[in-house]
């Protein structure tokens, strides 16, 4: 009986070791199971941010053409003829200041 009790102990001893390897391999995997959610998260959160800027940069673009548009001489000449009745002024009314 002497000798089933160091052998058993062993056997215990042996048991524990192969938990804690196992533990120490099962919680590795669990932390590069997460950084890998976290990264591929990251990723697709990157992904958005880019089609988020393409699209304002599209609306900036967008938003320069239309000032422009409205910028341009020839059209706020109409509008200063037909709608506020302005006319070009006469030699008269140009005063040439020195």
């Amino acid at each position: 009986m002497a000798r089933k009790t160091p052998k058993n102990a062993l056997s215990t001893r042996t048991v524990i070791i192969w938990f804690i390897i196992m533990a120490v391999f099962i919680s590795e995997l669990l932390i590069y199971t997460w950084s890998r959610v976290q990264c591929i998260k990251f990723g697709y959160e990157i992904s958005n941010e880019n089609n988020k800027n393409r699209n304002l940069i599209n609306l900036q673009n967008n938003l320069k053409v239309e000032l422009a548009r409205l910028k341009s001489p020839e059209r706020l000449a109409k509008i200063a003829k037909n709608q506020l009745g302005l006319k070009t002024p006469t030699p008269k009314q140009i005063i040439i200041i020195p």
